[in-house]
């Protein structure tokens, strides 16, 4: 599945590299994409503030999610299906991923020299393995945050410079982010940082987990991807895309992963170095 500046998201066959299924209906680039965990339904995050789930097998456009005042930057399903989270530059919103209701705001706040500005620039954002949590990160004021899922209560603060992306483990234990040209691993529950990932030369734009949790990979400006052991924060091996990496994700048998890039391609790649 991706998202692209030319306004439609692309469904393709993992192993042909078929094209299956292209979305259209938006009025601007579509910036993230996600399944639904039972493979039925798509959402998509879009330019033109909007957040759209469509049918995965006939491409329908079911719900039209309204509410962020800026486009939505990134978007996710809960765990269960129920729920969609999208993110915006002021602004996180839970969705009913039925009916589309809004069910929960959380917001970002605050002014310097006079000048209002967002405090909470939510680049990215993912709810937890259970679906309690939902972390955001891309914050002015230099934090990721931890918020209850239900009633949008902040529970923790992860501080360190801005970051553009950030993911669970799958346990729910640890968090990854994209901090400058590292990617930093957290505690989930007491914020303390557990590991710096340092061998990127320029940004880290995405990062992810393995499904096991034993690797993590990332996405860079510097055009690469980087496999990483998860505990030890050793780097595994290098893939040189040759483009700006935006995106990167494992397959969910953990043996490739895809990246997206600046030059209008997604890349699957062997998830080891073999």
């Amino acid at each position: 599945m991706t998202g692209s500046d030319d306004a439609t998201a692309k469904v393709w066959d993992a192993q042909s590299g078929k094209e299956l299924l292209t979305l259209s209906g938006h009025a601007g680039p579509v910036y993230s994409v996600a399944f639904s965990p039972d493979g039925t339904r798509i959402v998509t995050g879009n330019d033109d503030k909007t957040a759209k789930v469509w049918n995965a097998q006939s491409g329908k456009e079911l719900l039209t999610l309204e509410g962020h005042p800026d486009h939505v930057y990134s978007v996710a399903f809960s765990p269960d299906g129920m729920r969609i989270v999208g993110s915006s530059y002021k602004t996180v919103k839970v969705w009913d991923a039925q009916s589309g209701q809004e069910l929960l705001t959380l917001k970002g706040r605050g002014w310097m020299a006079g000048y209002y500005y967002t405090t909470e620039d939510f680049h990215s954002v993912a709810f937890s393995p259970d679906g309690r949590r939902i972390v955001t990160v891309g914050s002015y004021d230099e934090t990721a945050k931890v918020w209850d899922a239900k009633s949008g209560k902040d529970l923790l603060t992860l501080r360190g410079k801005p970051g553009r992306s950030v993911a669970f483990s799958p346990d729910g234990r640890r968090i990854v982010t994209g901090v400058d040209s590292t990617a930093k691993v957290w505690d989930a529950q007491s914020g303390q940082e557990l590991l710096t990932l340092s061998g990127h030369s320029n940004l880290v734009l995405s990062v992810a987990f393995s499904p096991d949790g034993r690797r993590i990979v990332t996405g860079s400006e510097d055009k690469t991807a980087k496999v990483w052991d998860a505990q030890g924060g050793k780097e595994l091996f290098t893939l040189r895309v040759g483009s700006p990496v935006n995106s990167v994700v494992f397959s969910p048998d953990g043996t490739r992963i895809v990246t997206g890039s600046d030059d209008g391609k997604a890349r699957v790649w062997k998830a080891d170095n073999r």
